[in-house]
């Protein structure tokens, strides 16, 4: 019963009453005006005004803006919260609180619920492409229950796979930053405190309206939701992804906010930038890209809602809009998007490697930096995306070049790696592995992408398998790899306990060879002329077989992330006490105990020593009890 007093559940209800009174709303303003019918839905305003009213209604049963009508109400607040003794601890992951600890876990969880859903709707596309013909997706079933099926539940699933795995890695990154960050800095908590757990918080709506659009109809955009298609599809699921979406996008804006403030504010003494764990250098670089361009995303998906509603005419060539307009702002987010991504798991390997190599990070300043350029140059290549768009051709030039430019920093990234390897003590833990594993699938990904970027290649490539396999190379590789390295490495910091190594390592023998055998196996289909997010083809046993290789490895990689699960959900409670610096680390979140304590450092440390020392003599990162003189 005491979960059902939770936030979470409050806010659940809440949502559902707020929708059902936005839309009772939205049918009575349309009364008074004399419009019928009241429940008129081929706009779909009725289901934009619902969610709004039902989204804000969740953040105010959820209890996430209760400081902030206090203080608007003149009520006293306090930046000082304490632990309830009466409240049982697990309590506090439904419920809005302010520890970075447990918003960072609240991130996390999420995301990989998200992650679940898409790797789901993977599965659903993946089974109906083993095979020539519309088969799995025909069926009366999936019309009961959804509405629709065949090549338009296809679509709905395929588009709605890309969109929703976004999402979960946007939430992962959010989990990372915000457990790490703080502890690594040397700081108590996040900034600002309250904005930090609004952040989260608004994910949750966002999701739930993001998911139902499969109940609407879904939409058949894509997970690009490109114009004019966006706007002439009679679905109504196309609003509630935009709508969705664009609440998960304002998480990422307000995150990134609290992320850069902590960094530039928060760092213990002695911290200067380049004495800065590496992961955080990555964090620092991926708010800024998250907090410039997020903002792009959100508007152009407004703009299509302002269009389906009220007729604006931003993308409709026939009355004066540029349907190329729609790409040109989206992928300027889009692609700075994959640097989000990835830049934060680019930062983990770093951070993992000397740790298990026993070596000090080679080019540490130049790997830092890097992730400043990559950020950088990241606002500058967004058109190699649209050389098959119709956009003028002379501008194809400099966005190639700006493009192929990305593989400097990058390069940086690897030849830092490759020297922290060269002659260490390596030991090969599940986490090692992972790391090892993003290192390999990165580097695929990233010889797949010049083709991409020329623009004689990339007119042949474009919007065929090829460019499916190499994105998910970059995604796997810049991501989710070492995404799942971290949860091992961090498990025994975040729970207390120690994770099954068997199971670990049976997770990544799993996964990474089923993994390059799709991927590579949908490059191959890609150069033999398979068009990506189609239901059907007739392209000859070749393309058959390989596509069932491809459904198998697929299956191969989502029992190997319900391995994961089994794993930490099962050492959570029976694992082995994790006790001390369990990885032998340098970094300041090792120095405490496991799990971190509620105000992460009673007396604050001070950085006396570079941070990758490992394997020299008497090398000290951080003094935990420094005596401080008077001119400290």
């Amino acid at each position: 019963m005491k979960f059902l007093s939770t936030g979470f559940v409050r806010g659940l209800i809440a949502q559902i009453f707020g929708t059902i009174v936005g839309m009772m709303f939205y049918a009575f303003v349309r009364a008074m005006l004399g419009l019928n019918p009241i429940f008129e839905t081929d706009s779909g305003g009725i289901f934009v005004v619902g969610a709004i009213v039902g989204a804000v209604a969740f953040m105010v049963g959820v209890g996430a803006l209760s400081d902030w009508m206090k203080w608007a109400r003149g009520e006293a607040t306090s930046d000082e919260h304490e632990l309830d003794p009466q409240k049982p601890n697990w309590l506090r992951y439904f419920s809005v609180d302010v520890d970075h600890k447990i918003i960072g876990i609240q991130y996390g969880i999420t995301s990989m619920i998200l992650l679940g859903f898409g790797g789901t709707f993977a599965m659903f596309f993946r089974w109906e492409l083993k095979e020539e013909g519309i088969t799995f997706l025909n069926n009366k079933i999936f019309d009961t229950l959804l509405g629709h099926s065949g090549p338009d539940l296809y679509n709905s699933f395929m588009s709605l796979h890309g969109i929703v795995m976004i999402a979960s890695i946007l939430l992962g990154v959010g989990a990372l930053a915000n457990y790490l960050v703080p502890l690594m800095i040397g700081a108590n908590d996040m900034a600002f405190p309250r904005l930090n757990a609004f952040a989260f918080w608004i994910n949750v709506p966002g999701a739930i309206i993001l998911l139902s659009s499969l109940f609407l109809g879904g939409f058949d955009t894509g997970w690009t939701g490109y114009a004019p298609l966006s706007v002439l599809t009679p679905a109504n699921g196309v609003m509630l992804f935009m709508l969705g979406f664009y609440f998960i996008g304002l998480s990422s804006i307000t995150g990134s906010i609290n992320i850069i403030v902590t960094i530039v504010r928060m760092r213990a003494p002695g911290m200067t930038y380049f004495r800065m764990p590496i992961f955080v250098w990555a964090a620092f670089a991926t708010a800024l890209l998250a907090f410039s361009a997020t903002q792009l995303i959100g508007l152009v998906f407004q703009m299509v809602i302002l269009e389906r509603l009220l007729g604006m005419p931003f993308f409709d060539g026939f009355n004066g809009g540029n349907a190329v307009l729609f790409q040109h702002l989206f992928w300027f987010y889009s692609h700075p998007a994959v640097y989000i991504f990835i830049l934060p798991g680019l930062g983990l390997i770093s951070e993992l490697l000397p740790v298990f190599v026993r070596k000090p990070l080679f080019g540490y300043r130049w790997i830092a930096l890097s992730s400043m350029a990559i950020a950088l140059v990241g606002f500058f290549v967004w058109a190699h995306h649209m050389f098959a768009s119709g956009m003028t051709s002379y501008l194809r030039i400099p966005f190639m070049y700006s493009t192929l430019l990305v593989g400097i920093p990058t390069g940086v990234k690897f030849f830092g790696w490759v020297g922290t390897l060269w002659r260490g003590k390596i030991s090969f833990p599940t986490p090692m592995l992972f790391t090892l594993g993003a290192i390999v699938v990165f580097l695929f990904g990233g010889l797949s992408g010049p083709p991409n970027a020329t623009i004689a290649t990339n007119l042949f490539l474009h919007d065929t398998y090829w460019v499916v396999g190499h994105f998910h190379q970059t995604m796997f590789g810049g991501y989710i790899f070492p995404f799942f390295a971290a949860i091992y490495y961090w498990f025994p910091k975040f729970s207390g306990r120690k994770y099954n190594e068997f199971l670990g390592k049976l997770h990544f023998w799993i996964m990474f060879p089923a993994f390059m055998v799709m991927t590579l196996g949908q490059m191959r289909i890609g150069l033999l002329g398979m068009r990506r997010r189609i239901a059907d083809y007739d392209l000859g046993p070749i393309v058959e077989n390989t596509q069932l290789w491809i459904t198998v490895a697929g299956l191969a990689i989502f029992t190997s992330v319900f391995i994961m699960i089994f794993n930490l959900v099962r050492s959570t409670k029976r694992g082995e006490v994790a006790e001390g610096n369990v990885w032998n680390s340098r970094s300041p979140e090792w120095q405490t105990p496991n799990p971190a304590p509620f105000h992460n450092y009673n007396v604050p440390f001070k950085v006396v020593g570079e941070p990758y020392d490992y394997g020299l003599p008497g090398s000290i990162y951080v003094d935990m009890d420094p005596k401080m003189d008077d001119d400290d």
